[in-house]
């Protein structure tokens, strides 16, 4: 379930963000920790990343490198959402949006956003534990669970 569930979490993530490239390299921007050219690159970079760690988690092949992988993610984006609430900016992370600046009386959730990926680290940390079950890939390539 970890696994399923960590995979729902990054197809989502990229695929809400795929279809506006632009858009998601805005998000990064709004966190204004690197220069705008380098953001707008690691915005488009971002929802491709996100895809493909979804995919081979969802397929279970690589889980144990997949998830190492997906919690350095996570943790840079919990570093990010960190900096940005203590710079005092008002964004939305970006994380299952468009991000960028606050409008409309919205305000900022940052500390749910941390906690979310906490748990979501969580998820991360019971794969790099036990990354093969009886429906993976790995499972299949390397003996039973």
């Amino acid at each position: 379930m970890a696994r399923v569930g960590l995979a729902a979490v990054f197809l989502i993530a990229g695929g809400l963000k795929v279809t506006d490239l632009a858009a998601s390299g805005r998000a990064v921007n709004a966190y204004q920790l690197m220069p705008y050219e380098t953001a707008k690159v690691v915005g488009a970079a971002l929802p491709f990343l996100e895809i493909t760690l979804g995919l081979l988690l969802l397929a279970g092949l690589a889980v144990r490198l997949t998830a190492s992988i997906a919690a350095v993610v996570l943790v840079i984006f919990m570093g990010g959402i960190a900096w940005a609430w203590a710079q005092g900016l008002q964004i939305d992370c970006g994380c299952f949006s468009k991000g960028g600046e606050l409008t409309g009386g919205r305000t900022t959730q940052y500390g749910l956003d941390i906690l979310r990926d906490v748990g979501f680290l969580a998820l991360a940390g019971i794969l790099l534990v036990k990354p093969r079950d009886r429906f993976s890939v790995d499972n299949l390539l390397m003996g039973d669970a």
